[in-house]
């Protein structure tokens, strides 16, 4: 493997999975000189007017010379990419550089049996990535007028294609610039392929379970009962080579033998048969794969090897997989009811979708949700989550009228900044829910093969919280929150009336709330609930409604003691009576029951009006405070993406390209002053100069050169910015105090070594901050900001976001250090300009999120005033780019 194409070599890092229009999958890589027989297959069984289409000529077969040409490329000039599905190309396309060195024509050939299943627009997008890497800029093409398809795979790009007729040809050509129209389009077409993929696996129309036993408490067993004690409408087949008839029905010795075709699999054999059972699939068609066998990636080295080898053969061969050590899948629509899982029976069918990765945790969440008596819309178990993952489910909860809301529990996450791009989206209008532990991204699991991250400590749950998520650690808590929001109305915000038979428990309750940044603004204690059923429910009913009625009002929590005469039901009933009335949160905590037939966690009452209940009013009121951020999230304006004004991505990437000639193999380059400046400068980032010198008199030519006063300091990192140490004097009037002082500097240095000296005109005084952008392996682009000195050195108070950013993310970033108060007025300093601040870190973001070859950026310090921000010293350090988890084509991660 290469990490730069362009010498020849086979770049297979080129190489991907792609999930196409039609839900199905397919391999794309670098086309080879060995795919000459496959080509001219793939040639010579399309029609004639595919052909014509093509080479604007008939030919019944390539020559030779043809098949040389079209194989044999440099990986840089001349670029072919071919898609597979079985080993058989399905399409190819491919680029050739013109006179113009950033210009090339490009073609594409897809087989008639395939064309509509949104081929051409993938292999456009893999041929732009693999052109803007060796920096070819426009593409070009001719087509014929009758070829619509072709036509609308270009118009279609979200690209700004301009064409001309000429001599009975459509000439057309277009920047290849990843474009926010650009963007969209992929992500759209992105979403609406994997939407279909996992809805395919979700809904199928026919299943066998592969395994099948007649032995009790096996899996293999428990799948099929499952299956049919749960109502599949559709035919369930049972693989079986040792038995006749399983559970009633007439099992088959191999998927061979089923006499109709078999959407999915659910497979349960031995380990060491699961590579061949794959393979009897893709020979018979089958669309989608439940693996519940264990063994792979758990299994070190070796397991990860056959895990991976086993993912390719099904992907490659047009199956999406779930698994290995999948708990299995659920689909509660009347109209599926599917139990492929491992689950004793069909939930009740609900609003919330869950989601989980091992088997062991997927059982955790699944029993959990069941005990609160959680209705669920759909439930998969990802397992060791080789190929099907918590992104695909959000691309199908995106679409699906059925999920309300959705939670998932993740012990990795192999692609952080599309689960933030899509998670984003699908909270605009869907609570999501995300458990997690702290070690994740800093270590995997057994049988997870991702990255891990070197970002600084929280900033993996900052993206969370910037793509609206509700964060949550533990799966009690993850149900405590999907309780609130399953079926429930957001609250319109932090205000909120407590109820209680108890004033000490009330007062109990509402510091809590307080604590969590809820405003009690009602606090009722001492409620009669002894009174009798006549009397207690309806005075309970009467003060909710006047509370509820109150605008300053949000959200109700009632938290009580048991009450002789009143069950549970009772008062339930009347809390979901006046929430559905005032279209407003109700949540109750009934503490001190000892009866334990007495159930008090979890929904109660009928299906659409029940309450959420919690026996600790501590996690009601956490829940509650968690859906109130979210819900405050929700509806705040997100605003743009937008570019900042003055930036310049292409000229940055062609001075990058210069400077990374010089850059081998992992090593990183300091840029010098003169570097750093320049490519900071097409992002409209100055940095206020300095000048090193080694004499008194070159240091008072710089000053001279760069305006008094002056400061001097040291450009030793540990001392640059340590006026208690000495490293720093400021406010140098005049040649003769600048050469007394370069003395007394370097006197009192000595015992640190011989330290550089650099001056620098004096920048106006403000607050100091420091910003920080570094380009981590799992996470891409990562920024960070606070204030200089020991917020951050001592106390670690940063503030972190994942690039893109928009305005609203960009104002909650320069907010979010605890120490932030101090850019707004403190103690009677005036406030700073923090809109320069705003800027510097939009343009930041903008410069990290375009350029993964710029491995370090760092601004320290930098001095925030009334007016505007001053830049004193920049770091940035450049190297070869890793590829990116979420880049500019569309490829299924792994």
């Amino acid at each position: 493997m290469v990490d730069r194409p362009g010498d020849g070599e086979y770049p297979e890092h080129w190489e991907a999975d792609v999930v196409l229009r039609d839900g199905g999958t397919a391999h794309l890589r670098p086309i080879h000189p060995s795919d000459a027989d496959a080509v001219q297959a793939f040639h010579t069984g399309q029609s004639q007017n595919s052909i014509y289409m093509r080479f604007f000529a008939f030919k019944a077969r390539l020559s030779s010379k043809e098949l040389k040409r079209f194989t044999e490329v440099d990986y840089r000039d001349r670029v072919a990419f071919v898609i597979t599905i079985g080993g058989a190309i399905i399409g190819i396309g491919r680029y050739d550089r013109l006179d113009d060195p950033t210009e090339a024509e490009v073609a594409f050939n897809i087989a008639d049996a395939h064309q509509g299943r949104g081929i051409g627009s993938i292999l456009l997008e893999h041929l732009a990535a693999a052109a803007h890497e060796n920096g070819i800029r426009r593409f070009s093409a001719e087509v014929l007028p009758e070829n619509r398809k072709m036509l609308m795979v270009f118009a279609d790009a979200g690209y700004d294609v301009k064409r001309h007729f000429d001599d009975g040809v459509v000439s057309l050509e277009f920047n290849i610039d990843p474009t926010e129209k650009s963007r969209a389009v992929m992500e759209a077409r992105e979403h609406r392929a994997e939407a279909r993929s996992v809805r395919d696996l979700l809904t199928p129309s026919s299943v066998a379970v592969i395994g099948a036993s007649r032995k009790w408490g096996t899996v293999g067993y428990q799948l099929l009962e499952h299956i049919i004690e749960g109502h599949f409408p559709g035919p369930i087949y049972a693989i079986n080579p040792e038995a006749l008839e399983l559970a009633g029905m007439l099992s088959f010795g191999k998927l061979a033998e089923v006499p109709e075709p078999v959407q999915l699999a659910v497979i349960a054999v031995p380990y060491e048969e699961v590579a061949g059972v794959v393979a009897e699939c893709a020979a018979a068609g089958v669309k989608g794969l439940v693996i519940a066998s264990a063994g792979f990636g758990e299994d070190g080295e070796r397991g990860l090897a056959r895990q991976r080898d086993l993912v390719r053969q099904a992907r490659a061969s047009g199956m999406r997989v779930i698994g290995p050590a999948s708990l299995g899948i659920v689909n509660t629509h009347p109209d599926v009811s599917l139990n492929a899982s491992m689950a004793p029976a069909l939930p009740a069918r609900g609003g919330l979708g869950l989601f989980s990765q091992s088997a062991a945790i997927g059982v955790s969440l699944y029993a959990a949700s069941s005990r609160r008596r959680l209705g669920l819309s759909t439930f998969l178990s990802a397992g060791n989550r080789a190929d099907v993952s918590g992104n695909d489910m959000m691309q199908y909860w995106e679409d699906d009228a059925d999920t309300s809301a959705v939670g998932l529990y993740l012990e990795s996450i192999g692609n952080p900044r599309k689960f933030s791009r899509l998670a984003r989206r699908l909270a605009r209008t869907k609570p999501v829910i995300v458990a997690k532990s702290d070690a994740m991204g800093l270590r995997l699991p057994p049988g997870h093969a991702v990255r891990t991250t070197q970002a600084p400590a929280g900033a993996l749950d900052a993206m969370l919280r910037q793509s609206g998520v509700i964060r949550v650690e533990t799966i009690e808590q993850l149900v405590d929150v999907a309780q609130v929001v399953s079926g429930q109305p957001l609250p319109a915000g932090p205000g909120l009336a407590l109820f209680s038979n108890s004033d000490a428990l009330g007062k109990v309750v509402a510091d809590s709330a307080a604590a969590h940044g809820l405003n009690v603004s009602r606090l009722v204690t001492g409620i009669d609930l002894d009174a009798g059923q006549s009397v207690a429910l309806p005075a309970l009913r009467s003060a909710l409604t006047e509370a509820l009625s109150d605008p300053a009002v949000h959200a109700v929590v009632a938290a009580l003691l048991p009450a002789r005469g009143l069950t549970v039901d009772s008062i339930a009933g009347v809390l979901a009576e006046c929430s559905a009335a005032a279209g407003k949160p109700v949540l109750a905590a009934f503490t001190g029951i000892l009866d334990p037939s007495v159930y008090v966690e979890g929904m109660v009452g009928p299906a659409g009006t029940a309450v959420p209940c919690f026996s600790n009013p501590g996690a009601a009121v956490a829940a509650l405070a968690a859906v109130v951020r979210y819900a405050e999230w929700s509806a705040r304006d997100h605003g743009h993406f937008v570019e900042p004004a003055g930036c310049d991505p292409a000229a940055a990437w062609e001075e990058l390209q210069v400077l990374l000639r010089d850059v081998k193999g992992e090593q990183l380059m300091q840029l010098d002053h003169a570097a750093a400046a320049s490519l900071l400068g097409h992002y409209g980032i100055t940095v206020l100069p300095s000048a090193g010198f080694t004499t008194p008199d070159e240091a008072v030519e710089a000053a001279n050169a760069l305006g008094w006063p002056v400061a001097l300091k040291t450009t030793e990192p540990a001392l640059r910015h340590r006026l208690d140490l000495g490293g720093v004097r400021l406010d140098i009037q005049d040649a003769g105090s600048l050469r007394q002082n370069v003395v007394q500097m370097r006197r009192a240095l000595a015992s640190y070594g011989d330290a550089a000296l650099e001056v620098q005109s004096m920048a106006p005084v403000g607050q100091a901050c420091t910003f920080r952008a570094i380009e981590d392996p799992l996470l891409g682009p990562v920024i960070s900001f606070g204030l200089a000195g020991d917020a951050v050195n001592l106390l670690d108070d940063w503030a972190h976001r994942v690039p893109p950013l928009s305005a609203a993310d960009v104002h909650d970033f320069v907010r979010a250090p605890r120490a932030a108060r101090k850019l707004f007025g403190y103690q009677g300093l005036p406030a700073v300009d923090i809109a320069a601040l705003e800027d510097l870190a939009g343009r930041l973001a903008w410069l990290k999120d375009n350029h993964p070859e710029v491995a370090l950026v760092e601004f320290n310090p930098v001095l925030c005033g009334t007016t505007g921000a001053t830049i004193l010293a920049a770091d940035v350090r450049i190297g070869n780019a890793a590829q990116r988890t979420d880049s500019a084509r569309r490829a299924m991660l792994g």
